[in-house]
């Protein structure tokens, strides 16, 4: 069994950014009374005047420094891939995890739900807009230069193609759907992301090499 160097063994805080992830939704569901996660978003538990606020924030934090570790690890270990396209795919998503890592961190929701503040017309028409343009973007880019040519990470590309989907199922459904299973259909999108960024990070452990 070949032996992995540090830097591929660091992808997998793409792995337990998922796991901390989850857990700020869980134990945030659980610290604030009456929170219902079928009607409600996932970015209700961290808005400033939640019960959940103080309790969720080190799990969000943590969460936050795994992903964009892992983005930048792999950012380092695609230098070397020969697709231009699929390099950029991978540059794009890792920006797209900066972007919602700081920019939710200074513009968090003031209020659960919309209280139509600037804090929170930022937070979900300028931030939320940027990342989701980014991440729907970035996984095309990186499911075409995945499939064109060599299948070398096929099925990268395919898993690429599932969360595209998913992410327009929950952007396009949140819209639409009843508010009964808002919180449903939102943490397609919020999970699709988080989950493709693990995905990313064992590819980073198991593939790339720097």
């Amino acid at each position: 069994m070949e032996k992995k160097k540090l830097i591929n063994l660091l992808c997998l805080s793409g792995i337990l950014s998922i796991i901390f992830y989850l857990l700020h939704d869980i134990v945030g569901a659980m610290n604030y009374p009456g929170y219902n996660w079928m009607s409600q978003a996932v970015s209700d538990l961290t808005a400033t005047d939640a019960p959940s606020f103080i309790i969720v924030s080190g799990f969000v934090t943590v969460y936050k420094i795994l992903s964009c570790l892992c983005s930048a690890i792999l950012c380092i270990l695609v230098k070397n891939e020969k697709k231009k396209l699929f390099r950029i795919g991978i540059y794009m998503f890792s920006i797209m995890n900066f972007i919602s890592a700081i920019g939710y961190a200074l513009f968090p929701l003031s209020s659960s739900g919309f209280d139509g503040s600037i804090q929170s017309i930022i937070h979900v028409y300028v931030i939320t807009t940027l990342v989701v343009l980014l991440s729907i973007i970035s996984l095309i880019i990186i499911a075409v230069g995945s499939l064109k040519g060599e299948n070398k990470h096929k099925l990268l590309g395919i898993l690429a193609i599932i969360s595209l989907i998913l992410m327009f199922i929950g952007a396009v459904g949140s819209q639409n759907v009843s508010k009964e299973i808002f919180g449903i259909v939102e943490r397609f999108s919020t999970y699709s992301a988080v989950l493709f960024t693990g995905i990313l990070g064992v590819y980073g452990f198991k593939v790339f090499k720097d």
